[in-house]
């Protein structure tokens, strides 16, 4: 109880729903994904009945990076691991544990790794580039705490016992030092049209009345991500059910609309119709 009561105070525990089905990638990211599963669940079997545990000379934890845009499937991506390992997930923002006040930064990320010890929880950092960003040279002392700061979380990443998951919009803005430390870097690409009609044809839940005629080939055209489109078709949902009480590709597109003009873009014609 005293574990979950300090968890909620210095992070967001996620409501785990997401399995490998629901995550749309390439190859590449795919293979990835699962060896970073893979590498948790193997862990003690290699490191201590295969012995490489007295081989290693940094912490023994286990981390990766995920850079993407907003809505590319970062936070699904961590879901889907943390699923599969039946582990739970919990979100910390940086920018806010991150301080302007010297050594309180630090105090957080303390707080924050003693209480998720012993939980083997899965440990998602979003906008990891506030605190890991590229930094000028050293003026003040508040950069000398900032350096501080760094090396103390990296020291505390290697050493937790669990998973640490870190999330950047800005991969290319991490430090090179940084870098060096990070197992497995995955990069969340853009959807191509052939990724967003298969997650069009998945985006809605098989109790959702969608129209048979739903065009899906159409509305991969539209050059979205998955976060885009789950939006749309919450959207459409919402539409459905006040209106008809079914899915239909004029709802959709209407609501397609309506979060290409919040992007400040417009609809294709090819699509509009």
């Amino acid at each position: 109880m005293e574990f979950y009561f300090l968890m909620e105070q210095l992070a967001q525990k996620i409501d785990v729903k997401a399995d490998w089905d629901h995550l749309i990638l390439p190859k590449e990211q795919n293979v990835i994904l699962h060896q970073i599963t893979n590498r948790v669940s193997q862990r003690q079997r290699v490191y201590d009945d295969w012995g490489f545990r007295k081989q290693i000379n940094r912490g023994l934890g286990i981390n990766a990076l995920f850079s993407g845009a907003s809505g590319s499937g970062k936070t699904m991506a961590a879901e889907v691991i943390a699923s599969a390992l039946k582990l739970d997930l919990y979100l910390i923002n940086l920018s806010s544990v991150v301080s302007k006040y010297i050594g309180e930064t630090q105090r957080n990320l303390c707080n924050l790794f003693n209480t998720a010890e012993d939980s083997g929880a899965v440990l998602f950092f979003d906008e990891a580039d506030a605190l890991l960003g590229k930094r000028s040279e050293v003026k003040d002392s508040h950069d000398r705490y900032a350096d501080i700061e760094i090396s103390y979380f990296l020291q505390r990443m290697e050493s937790y016992r669990g998973l640490v998951i870190l999330a950047t919009n800005t991969g290319g803005a991490m430090e090179k030092v940084f870098m060096r430390r990070i197992q497995f870097i995955v990069d969340f690409p853009f959807p191509d049209v052939v990724q967003r009609n298969e997650i069009w044809q998945k985006i809605f839940p098989s109790r959702t009345p969608v129209d048979e005629e739903l065009d899906y080939e159409r509305l991969a055209k539209l050059s979205l991500n998955g976060g885009s489109i789950f939006n749309i078709a919450l959207n459409a949902a919402f539409l459905a059910a006040q209106g008809s009480g079914i899915v239909t590709m004029s709802l959709v597109l209407n609501s397609a609309r309506a979060e290409l003009r919040k992007l400040r873009r417009s609809v294709n014609k090819k699509t509009r119709h």
